[in-house]
């Protein structure tokens, strides 16, 4: 049996984090590959009690592994879960965030999708974030084109079923703790031909607390994104 490991980062997500686990344990448990499926919740130094919710829960869940790190950006906390669940031996990793965004309902058409594609991909048609973060995702997806050649309809999507191998394969090629991993890997999964699917997902705004990532921060990561993406498509 496959063996699942659901990945979520989470930083000051109090107010979220445990409806979240709630909502997404059914299905680590339905797909619990002999006992050996995880659901790991990497914990970004959070200041609040979102640490303390986790470890409460962990003690119900069994399935359910918190780890914590020092606060290092959504990014590093992606990778950090990445690598962990590569580490542990995952059939299939698969991300999602902290913040009740997404719909664990639509899990199981990208499950039953594994073994025909290498990754599927969740495409937000409609985000429930606002006109300036579906702003954000197509500006990146056209200098994704621009710089990489690629075409992708949603590079950054927290909705997303990857082969173990295959997130191996690619995280090597990062630079440690880098901030923008999805993207990446979603363009080296285009860009080297991998068996690769979209699908569309639904996006709900998010369900409690404060976004961290304000409009002066996207501004300043997106001029740090366009100097990353033209060195790393030096080395490609």
């Amino acid at each position: 049996m496959d063996k699942l490991y659901i990945v979520i980062p989470a930083y000051n997500e109090e107010a979220n984090i445990q409806k979240t686990i709630q909502q997404w344990y059914p299905i680590i448990e339905k797909h619990n590959g002999g006992g050996a499926s995880k659901m790991v919740v990497v914990n970004d130094g959070s200041t609040d009690d979102t640490w303390k919710i986790l470890c409460r829960l962990s003690e119900s869940m069994p399935l359910l592994k918190p780890l914590t790190k020092k606060n290092g950006g959504h990014g590093s906390s992606v990778l950090y879960g990445y690598n962990y669940a590569v580490e542990m031996g995952a059939d299939y990793v698969f991300q999602t965030d902290a913040d009740g965004q997404t719909d664990p309902g639509e899990f199981e058409e990208f499950w039953n999708l594994r073994k025909d594609y290498d990754a599927v991909i969740g495409k937000r048609t409609i985000r429930g974030d606002g006109k300036a973060r579906k702003f954000v995702e197509n500006t990146v997806c056209l200098l994704l084109r621009i710089i990489f050649g690629v075409k992708v309809p949603d590079a950054n999507a927290p909705f997303r079923l990857m082969k173990s191998g295959l997130v191996k394969k690619y995280i090597k090629k990062l630079p440690k703790n880098y901030n923008l991993p999805n993207i990446m890997m979603t363009t080296y999964f285009a860009y080297y031909h991998e068996k690769l699917c979209f699908r569309e997902i639904s996006f709900k705004p998010r369900q409690g607390g404060v976004n961290s990532i304000n409009i002066k921060k996207i501004i300043k990561i997106g001029w740090n994104a366009l100097r990353d993406f033209r060195k790393l498509k030096k080395q490609m």
